[in-house]
């Protein structure tokens, strides 16, 4: 009987479908063609090695992916090896999505005291406190830190924490950090004790205990661009190919409307009523308020959803870089304002380049032009009336009008 040639096994139709739509998948995110070879190379090389130990996608469980994506990646350059790393692990989530593989097991929660007490107080920041996630996330680490420092890995009696601990903590991070001005350490020690308090672990309130950041004599003006400046800035933007449609709707919504820059990241597509001509504004402490948006604005984000945008995140500003996903952080005004900056030639009012520099300007041209305080806490959606005052410093003539008359004896002054 003659032997019959050994041919090499063919993968099953199903899988390769899958790699190959893994494949279209990440295309229609924008990568170029020689990120999408890559993403179905290693997707491919995958399934093989998947089919050689005569497995299903049903079986791809954290050891088997670890042993059959470890020759995939050593294979790759010393360059790539993290980001083929990457690609793998973007094709198990797509076959979890897709194909039946089971999901990434949830880590066991941890109840060790410690972890109780950081979840409580998670919850605190969020639920009680009204605190942004990266605030939050600030807040969590100051936790860890204070209490390694304090106690090692594990946690004891909180009524043991005394203001000497605190304040050598502060000085350690100062030493550390360099910054004698950085108050967000204090801050978020702050808030661990205010929570302590609150929750009856400790039964001292510490907050007051937190040593303040040493900071300049405040001179209560703040600075402001002239309207001209800030109008060389915006437009100066709009020259770049890739991001000016973004970058100048972005900073738009900040220097015509007032919005922190946290607030402009945080714009959801729906955010958007075009018939009432409103924006909603997520703001600080989780409150939400809808501005009125005026024309120049809304033609800048039409503009920009219309010619540049693109991805399928629900975030009205998206990177430019596949898969177009939402900025994590704000920073990105900041160095979208630096580069204006250096593009204009214009020397910022402060050593810190920053893009709240434009919600001031706004106030500032407000007031000038006959506004009122309430006017101008309206827009800029002060909770506080006095946030508002320190406005009142640049209108030396208002100020003139209502300043009391100096107390003079008979004719002499």
């Amino acid at each position: 009987m003659k032997s019959q040639p050994s041919r090499r096994v063919q993968p099953l139709p199903s899988l390769i479908n899958h790699a190959e739509l893994f494949g279209e998948c990440i295309q229609d995110e924008g990568y170029s063609k020689g990120s999408v070879v890559k993403y179905k190379s290693n997707a491919l090389a995958l399934w093989e090695a998947l089919l050689s130990v005569k497995l299903s996608p049903a079986d791809l469980t954290d050891e088997i992916m670890d042993n059959l994506a470890a020759p995939i990646v050593e294979a790759a350059s010393a360059k790539d090896k993290k980001h083929c790393l990457y690609r793998l692990n973007r094709f198990r989530d797509y076959l979890i999505e897709n194909a039946s593989a089971p999901v990434r097991p949830v880590p066991p929660l941890d109840m060790s005291p410690r972890a109780v007490l950081k979840r409580e107080y998670e919850t605190y920041l969020r639920d009680q406190r009204g605190l942004s996630t990266d605030t939050i996330y600030h807040c969590l680490r100051f936790y860890d830190r204070f209490l390694t420092a304090k106690f090692g890995p594990d946690l004891g009696d909180l009524n043991s924490i005394m203001p000497d601990d605190i304040s050598g903590f502060i000085l350690r991070l100062r030493e550390a950090q360099n910054a004698p001005r950085d108050k967000t350490g204090p801050s978020h020690l702050r808030n661990l004790f205010q929570f302590l308090f609150w929750s009856g672990k400790t039964e001292r309130n510490l907050s007051s205990a937190v040593p303040k950041a040493k900071q300049p004599k405040p001179t209560g003006v703040p600075r402001y661009l002239e309207p001209e400046e800030v109008n060389r800035l915006i437009e100066v933007v709009r020259d770049h190919k890739k991001t000016g449609r973004r970058n100048y709707a972005m900073l738009m919504l900040i220097a015509r409307l007032g919005l922190r820059a946290p607030e402009v990241t945080a714009i959801e597509l729906d955010d958007t009523d075009w018939r009432a001509g409103e924006i909603l504004i997520r703001g600080k402490r989780q409150l939400h308020d809808r501005m009125p948006m005026s024309a120049e604005v809304g033609e800048a984000i039409v503009d920009y959803i219309k010619n540049e945008r693109r991805g399928p995140d629900r975030a009205l500003f998206v990177s430019v870089k596949p898969p177009f996903k939402r900025f994590k952080d704000a920073q990105i005004l900041r160095w979208i304002l630096r580069d204006a900056y250096d593009a204009t030639g214009i020397s910022p009012p402060q050593a810190y380049v920053g893009s709240h520099i434009l919600r001031h300007s706004l106030a500032t041209d407000m007031l000038r032009k006959g506004a009122s305080l309430a006017e101008i806490g309206d827009v800029l959606r002060h909770r506080s009336p006095l946030t508002t005052t320190i406005y009142a410093q640049h209108d030396v003539d208002a100020l003139r009008s209502i300043s009391r008359p100096w107390p003079v004896s008979g004719d002499a002054q």
